[in-house]
């Protein structure tokens, strides 16, 4: 398993079986740009609710527990940059105690539960996780935040090189206290995976737009199945990418509001 997760870390967008983002591709492919009307509202209290996209399991149940949830890869540049599939990742998803019997210091965690974005945080030590919530960088016990809800350790999720775990838990708890108008993250996924990996395009507005640049996001519907597809969206940054993502991780839904290689106007 270690050795094919090392190969595909470093895969192309051609070596990925996936779909080619210049369109060429089954009738399936569907092109678009997503955009955003407000910002996104985490929550982390509680389990959740209602429909959505996604089933966890019991919150009571200890070990292992799949998920049906959807599946994502993403590009740039013709690099694989986040990789969320079955195929080369372990999902399975564990109840906050048994993942905190998992956690090293500068591991990212993310806790998931039905009809809710994921909640991304930094694990620092005994049991304290720094995340940003409510507009506001701050460290709260994993179990008191987890409770009601399934989590896993998603290290490997996006595909750059990581800083030191100490350095890791150094940028998290550097800017524990600030608030809304200091802070420069959208969500709390950006925040974490700017501490681990200490990217500019994680934070708003850090990434010059250029007509060069693109992100791919291919979404994998039904992924494994005999009638799984996969439609591809295309972004201008990553930060935007990320958003449509984690609001499509939310709803259970894929909203694209313009078709074609070239988008439209916003």
């Amino acid at each position: 398993m270690g050795n094919h997760l090392d190969r595909i870390t470093h895969l192309s967008y051609s070596e990925l079986p996936t779909g080619d983002p210049s369109g060429a591709e089954k009738e399936e492919l569907r092109v678009g740009v997503a955009y955003f009307f407000s910002d996104e509202e985490e929550e982390v209290d509680g389990g959740g609710g209602g429909g959505g996209g996604s089933s966890y399991p019991c919150a009571s149940q200890e070990g292992p527990g799949s998920v049906s949830e959807l599946e994502y890869s993403a590009f740039c540049s013709q690099e694989c940059i986040f990789s969320k599939l079955h195929e080369n990742q372990d999902l399975n998803v564990y109840t906050a105690k048994t993942l905190l019997s998992m956690c090293k210091p500068g591991d990212l965690v993310e806790l998931v539960s039905t009809s809710q974005a994921p909640h991304w945080a930094v694990y620092e030590l005994n049991d304290q996780v720094i995340h940003l919530h409510e507009g506001e960088i701050r460290k709260d016990s994993l179990t008191e935040i987890g409770r009601g809800r399934h989590g896993r350790i998603v290290n490997s999720r996006y595909r750059f090189r990581p800083l030191p775990s100490d350095l890791v838990v150094q940028n998290a708890t550097g800017h524990l206290g600030l608030n809304s108008g200091e802070i420069c993250w959208t969500n709390s996924e950006s925040f974490a995976a700017w501490c681990r990996f200490g990217k500019r395009e994680f934070k708003k507005g850090g990434e010059v737009h250029s007509a060069e640049q693109q992100y791919f996001l291919k979404v994998h519907f039904g992924a494994g199945t005999r009638g799984g597809h996969v439609h591809t969206l295309v972004f201008r940054s990553l930060e935007d990418m990320i958003r449509e993502r984690r609001r499509v991780d939310a709803s259970g839904l894929l909203k694209e509001l313009s078709l074609g290689v070239n988008g439209g106007k916003e």
